[in-house]
């Protein structure tokens, strides 16, 4: 009797416990239920579109175009052939793969699968027409293509271009905008009425163009699945001026603008918007010219970096507008990361570094007797008159290295004498400013004839090391060693990169991660 009971017991424990289980199963999938249609009931929720705008609008063709906010958005209507990711790595687009056949032919298979917004197909002729366009007219992106001498159709998705010479890292030159052969045969490419609203196979297709807008929507006919934007319009507003562009702006009417200006909270103020700052490609450095007496020496051009504080220069004389570097890819280059080839500033290591190597402070400056004769450390610093601001940072450098006792004298010379010193190597340091290529060759910085007359046998044996490699490792390597031979015989010195703004409605959701190849990065996950 008592083991009956016993039994009871258990069969009805486990009843319980089976009504427990089922009761708590189907709150789980009511929870997961409610979370679905919340969830949905959010996205449907979201706002999508965006609202951006056009000052002194031309053209909406990117090869027409000499306005750089007409080539910033046509980035979402037009794909390259190859595009660069966040951290500025050359990634296929419509090109599928290439490969190096020789120093001057490249093979490239193009993707099979593109549509133009106007339902025909894309193929290697669109490719060949695009980069004869560049190479017979004005624009932006004709430097892409000046060493192309011709395009070879080997089928409808296979292309080999020739080139005049070995060009490094020549991927990187494809990242120009692809325009449809079709669309325009039998046209005259610079046709108005054919460039008021021309196709792409890019995320987004130009729907409507008015007089003061015009109208993209989503591309439902993308190629690229994995790039499904939740915007599904972008309503561009064309204004006369870039002031009526930034008062929009900073009223609501847009959702992101971006700009180089300096002084953009001038015109938009400081709040309702966040601000992201990217470090730009306008390098600005000094070139110390290997072939002269002095900066031969390296306990000179040590001290001389030792004695210098970039971060001065950018509070005083930058007003904090650019940001400080150390190496020409020092901007987030995927080959230049937690990397420091600045010597940093400290006074104390360049007194070391001329005492050590003989020389004494004597009166001021530093001097050295040689074969009975006595040296003083005193340079000419050569900096192109006509940029106010150079000349400003070429003074702050001047009594910077002046209050160590390095001697400076600056040289202001015309455009055409600051020309002409560079490319004849008639300098002692040059102050020099360039807009680095989206391509990490540093031919022009270690190559033959660099502009610091600068040789070394093992930078020579790392460059055509990476020339002729395709693996990313060794590519790594080689760039970690140069930036440490960068740091060590310091034939440059970095200063900073100009500073570029993206400022966007603080309504704006997602990750948005701009670069200053492409402001739109990462804008299939935006949202308002």
């Amino acid at each position: 009797m008592k083991s009956n009971w016993i039994k009871y017991v258990f069969i009805i424990f486990i009843i319980i416990i089976l009504v427990i289980a089922v009761y708590m199963i189907r709150k789980d999938e009511e929870i997961k239920k409610q979370e679905q249609e919340f969830t949905e009931s959010t996205q449907d929720d979201r706002v999508k579109e965006l609202k951006l705008g056009i000052a002194s609008f031309d053209t909406i063709n990117p090869i027409l175009s000499k306005n750089k906010n007409v080539q910033n958005i046509t980035k979402l209507i037009y794909d390259p052939l190859v595009n660069l990711t966040s951290d500025y790595k050359a990634e296929p687009c419509l090109a599928k793969e290439w490969a190096k056949e020789s120093n001057n032919s490249y093979l490239i298979k193009l993707r099979e699968n593109v549509r133009w917004s106007d339902g025909q197909a894309f193929t290697a002729n669109d490719v060949k027409f695009t980069i004869d366009r560049l190479k017979d007219t004005d624009t932006i992106y004709s430097a892409n293509v000046q060493s192309v001498i011709g395009v070879d159709i080997i089928d409808d998705y296979t292309i080999r271009i020739n080139l005049d010479s070995d060009v490094p890292f020549f991927e990187y030159n494809l990242t120009f905008p692809i325009l449809s052969g079709e669309y325009y045969q039998g046209e005259d490419f610079s046709n108005t009425a054919k460039n008021s609203s021309p196709v792409g196979t890019g995320m987004f297709k130009i729907t409507d163009v008015q007089s003061s807008y015009i109208t993209l929507s989503k591309n439902t006919s993308y190629w690229n699945k994995e790039k499904d934007s939740v915007i599904e319009t972008i309503t561009v507003n064309l204004y006369s001026s870039i002031g009526e562009l930034y008062n929009s702006f900073k009223v609501g009417g847009l959702d992101l603008i971006a700009t180089e200006n300096e002084n953009i909270q001038d015109y938009i103020g400081t709040i309702g918007y966040t601000p992201r700052e990217i470090k730009g490609r306008e390098h600005t450095f000094l070139a110390l010219n290997m072939s002269n007496n002095l900066l031969s020496r390296l306990e000179i051009r040590k001290a001389i970096s030792y004695s210098i504080d970039k971060d001065n220069i950018n509070s005083n004389i930058l007003n904090g507008k650019c940001i400080t570097s150390s190496f020409p890819l020092d901007y987030g280059n995927w080959l230049y990361q937690n990397q420091d080839t600045s010597s940093g500033y400290n006074v104390e290591q360049a007194n070391k570094e001329l005492t050590d190597a003989g020389w004494k402070l004597r009166s001021g400056s530093w001097q050295k007797t040689e074969n009975r004769r006595t040296i003083r450390l005193e340079l000419k610093l050569l900096v192109r008159a006509s940029d106010s601001k150079k000349v400003a940072v070429a003074q702050n450098i001047e009594q910077q290295l002046k209050a160590q006792g390095i001697l400076i004298n600056i040289v202001q010379a015309s455009d055409e004498q600051y020309n002409n010193a560079i490319n004849n190597k008639d300098y002692d340091i040059a102050l020099c400013s360039m807009t680095l290529s989206p391509s990490p060759n540093l031919d022009i910085f270690f190559g033959e004839g660099n502009i610091a007359n600068y040789s070394n046998e093992e930078v020579v044996n790392l460059l055509n090391e990476t020339k002729n490699t395709t693996d990313e490792n060794i590519l790594l390597k080689d760039y970690q060693r140069l930036a440490e031979i960068y740091k060590t015989d310091m034939p440059y010195i970095s200063l900073y990169n100009n500073k570029y703004t993206i400022a966007y409605n603080s309504s704006l959701v997602g990750d948005i991660t701009p670069t200053w190849f492409n402001q739109f990065y990462g804008i299939e996950g935006w949202y308002k």
